[in-house]
C-alpha cells in the first residue's frame, strides 16, 4: 500500500480498539466528516458507542479481520497490544497506519528497549530474564532495587515488580516462571516526563509541551502542562521523541515517556504509538487536539499546531470515585475553569479510567491545585465559595 495516499474526510477510518482512546480519536473523525469503524472483542464500547459501525470479533478471527479491514479505507490503533498475526492480516487488506512493524516493537518490551539501544537513544540498563538463574545473574549485575517487568502485555504498572532483597527473588520469580520479562536497572528519576509527537506520511513532524506526570498506585493521576523544567530540558525531550519517531519511521501519533534525572539527563522509559493519557489536555487546551493529529496523521493530511493555548493539569477519574455512588457532577462542574469529560463505561471498578478533568490556571501548579479541588468535590460536594 502506499505510504504517501491521501484519505480526504468522507473515507472511513478503522479503529482497532474500543476504549476511551478510540471514542476521543472519533469525537475528532465525526468532527472532521470522516467515518468510523471500530474493531475489538467487546459490545458496547467507549469507541463504538460513537462510531458508525462496531464489529465485536476476536482479534485471532482471521475471517473478522480481514472482513472490517475490507470495509475501510485506512486503519488505526488505539491502543498497541494487538496481536502481530492480526495486524498482518489487516495490511493485506488496506493500508494501516503505525504499520505492523512499529507495533511489534512497541507491545513488547524487550524488542523496544533493543530498538531504542539500537537507536542511540538513552535508557536505563536493562538485562532479558527468562529463568530464576538468570534472575539472580542480572540482580547481581544491575544492583537493588531493580524492577522486574514482563517483556509483553504490560501497562499502568502492570507485570512488573520491585525488587528490594535478594531473598524475594524465589517468590518474585514464580509470578514470572514461563513468562519473558526484563530486568531494569533502578532510575532515582526527579520528574517523570512525557512527549506526545506526530508523524505525517511525508515525514511532517509536530510535537506538544513537554508534560510532568504523577502517578498514584502506578497509574496517571495528574498530568501537569507545560512541565515546569528548563527550556533545553524541554528542547532535549522534544528532540529525542522526534529522534525515536524518525527511527520508527511512523506514521501516525507516538508518546514518549522519559525520567528528568536531577542533573537534567534524560532517560527513556516506554514508547506508546497511540494516543495517550498524558495527551488529555490536547483535547481542550491545544490547537490541535492529540486525537485530531493522529487523523491526521494517518489520513495523510497536513499536521496542525500542537500550541499550548493556556497552562492546565489533568486529572484522572477513576473508578474508586463511584465506591459510594454515583459522584456529584454538579459540584465539579461548579469550577467554571474546569472540563469534564466521561466515557461511557458501564461499570466503575477500583482503577479503571472512567474519565477525566482539565483545569486552566495562570501556571500549570495552580490548574493541579484546581483539578484536585475540581475531583475531590465529586466525593464532597463543595464547589468554589461553598
Amino acid at each position: 500500500m502506499s505510504a504517501s495516499k491521501i484519505f480526504l474526510p468522507g473515507s472511513t477510518v478503522g479503529v482497532m480498539g474500543g476504549g476511551q482512546l478510540g471514542r476521543m480519536f472519533a469525537i475528532a473523525a465525526r468532527r472532521m466528516g470522516y467515518r468510523v469503524h471500530t474493531f475489538s472483542p467487546d459490545e458496547d464500547t467507549p469507541t463504538g458507542a460513537l462510531a458508525d459501525l462496531e464489529v465485536a470479533a476476536s482479534y485471532e478471527d482471521e475471517k473478522a479481520v480481514r472482513k472490517f479491514a475490507q470495509g475501510v479505507d485506512v486503519l488505526t490503533f488505539e491502543f498497541e497490544n494487538i496481536p502481530a498475526q492480526s495486524v498482518a492480516w489487516a495490511e493485506e487488506e488496506c493500508v494501516v497506519r503505525p504499520s505492523g512493524k512499529v507495533l511489534e516493537i512497541c507491545q513488547h518490551r524487550l524488542r523496544e528497549k533493543q530498538f531504542l539501544r539500537a537507536a542511540g537513544v538513552p535508557l536505563p540498563d536493562f538485562i532479558p530474564v527468562n529463568s530464576e538463574k538468570e534472575l539472580r545473574a542480572a540482580v547481581k549485575q544491575l544492583g537493588i532495587p531493580s524492577v522486574l517487568k514482563t517483556a509483553a502485555f504490560g501497562y499502568d504498572g502492570k507485570g512488573q515488580v520491585k525488587i528490594t532483597d535478594k531473598a524475594d527473588l524465589p517468590e518474585i520469580w514464580k509470578r514470572y516462571e514461563g513468562v519473558p520479562a526484563v530486568l531494569e536497572a533502578w532510575v532515582p528519576f526527579e520528574r517523570e516526563i512525557s512527549v506526545i509527537v506526530a508523524r505525517g506520511a511525508n515525514g511532517q513532524m509536530v510535537s506538544y509541551p513537554v508534560c510532568e506526570n504523577r502517578h498514584s498506585r502506578h497509574i496517571l493521576d495528574i498530568t501537569l502542562v507545560p512541565a515546569e523544567i528548563d527550556v533545553d530540558v524541554a528542547g532535549r525531550a522534544r528532540g529525542l521523541a522526534g529522534t525515536i519517531a524518525e527511527e520508527l519511521d511512523l506514521i501516525g501519533l507516538l508518546a514518549v515517556e522519559m525520567f528528568l534525572l536531577a542533573d537534567g539527563n534524560i532517560l527513556i522509559n516506554e514508547l506508546a504509538p497511540r494516543p495517550h493519557n498524558s495527551g488529555h489536555f490536547s483535547f481542550d487546551a491545544c490547537i490541535t487536539s492529540q486525537f485530531e493529529q493522529q487523523l491526521r496523521a494517518v489520513c495523510g493530511l497536513p499536521l496542525g499546531s500542537g500550541e499550548l493555548l493556556r497552562p492546565c493539569a489533568m486529572g484522572n477519574l477513576l473508578g474508586d470515585l463511584w465506591a459510594n455512588g454515583e459522584p456529584n457532577w454538579a459540584a465539579a462542574a461548579g469550577f467554571p475553569d474546569v472540563k469534564i469529560h466521561l466515557y461511557g463505561k458501564a461499570g466503575a471498578r477500583p482503577g479503571r479510567k472512567m474519565g477525566h478533568l482539565v483545569a486552566f490556571a495562570g501556571d500549570a501548579a495552580d490548574a493541579a491545585h484546581k483539578v484536585q479541588e475540581a475531583r475531590s468535590a465529586l466525593i464532597d460536594g463543595r464547589s468554589p465559595g461553598v
